[in-house]
């Protein structure tokens, strides 16, 4: 099959195929005479498997370990259960994390009860200043991105 045909078997984008191509994580198709890419159903059970662990909110790299066992089936699965473990915990800090960071943003709409101008809403002027020891108290590989990176943290915002 084309990869038209696998993005819409799999629900997934063709340039998200692309990239798990790149990324290493689809083994590269045969071509066609016309140098089309031709999938197989392996390829469909394989990108299956990755966006369910994706839907999982699991990092590349987990999901690299846990294709390693998945291509080598009668190795030991305790390193899967300790990915799992791992993501568990990540998952229960972000979790906290989250809550903290609602926590504070009901703090700053409780600011602002009415509509008036820009200059004077507090809840504008709240965010002009950074709350206190902010700046300079985590150092820039601390920083959390907004969306995107899973587990990893980074001061420009890449994954």
């Amino acid at each position: 099959m084309k990869i038209g045909v696998l993005a819409v078997a799999t629900a997934t984008q063709v340039e998200t195929i692309r990239f798990y191509e790149r990324e290493g994580l689809i083994p590269a198709p045969a071509r066609s005479a016309g140098n089309y890419r031709l999938y197989n159903d392996s390829h469909v059970q394989r990108l299956v498997f990755i966006r369910r662990c994706r839907g999982l909110d699991m990092a590349l790299d987990e999901i690299r370990t846990l294709l390693r066992f998945i291509d080598r089936p009668g190795a030991d699965c305790g390193e899967v259960n300790q990915v799992l473990e791992d993501h568990i915990g990540h998952v229960a800090k972000r979790i906290q994390e989250l809550g903290e960071l609602e926590t504070e943003l009901r703090d700053l709409r409780s600011r602002c009860q009415s509509i008036s101008p820009g200059q004077a809403c507090a809840i504008l002027r709240e965010l002009n200043h950074p709350k206190s020891g902010e700046l300079g108290s985590r150092p820039a590989s601390d920083v959390h991105t907004h969306l995107g990176a899973v587990h990893r943290r980074k001061a420009d915002g890449s994954a």
